[in-house]
């Protein structure tokens, strides 16, 4: 069987919405692509998208906090960034990588009430998912 092409999700800290991406990536893209994410930065798995992902049927608590790894750049078939910090700071891919860039706001910086919070990372959950839902529907 041939392998299936890598769909690389680049954020600043591969924490919250890489993560994000890549468990609703692999829940709805996973027969087609092999779904990574990375960041220009580990910042460790953010409990909150753990917490949020699961509340939505994902369980990301397995997925590790990443650095770009400029072998699997070099190797992916798609790369999508996911706050402006990775657009600008990406590594250079190969002619042969197509790029995209979905901007999400961070989950992590929201400001006010515990609920406050909690409403962005569902707001930021339930805008990943849709963009992915339409992406697998392009594919």
């Amino acid at each position: 069987m041939a392998e299936k092409p890598i769909l690389y999700f680049l954020c600043t800290g591969n924490s919250c919405r890489s993560q994000m991406a890549e468990g609703f990536g692999k829940k709805y893209l996973s027969d087609k692509w092999d779904v990574r994410s990375a960041g220009i930065e580990a910042h460790g798995l953010n409990p909150l998208a753990v917490k949020v992902m699961a509340e939505a049927g994902v369980d990301i608590s397995g997925q590790a906090s990443s650095v770009i790894d400029s072998d699997i750049l070099k190797r992916a078939a798609f790369v999508v960034t996911l706050c402006g910090d990775a657009k600008d700071n990406c590594p250079m891919t190969p002619a042969h990588v197509k790029k995209d860039h979905w901007g999400f706001s961070d989950p992590a910086k929201a400001k006010g009430s515990e609920a406050e919070i909690w409403q962005a990372f569902q707001d930021v959950r339930d805008q990943i998912e849709a963009r992915i839902i339409a992406f697998s529907e392009q594919e």
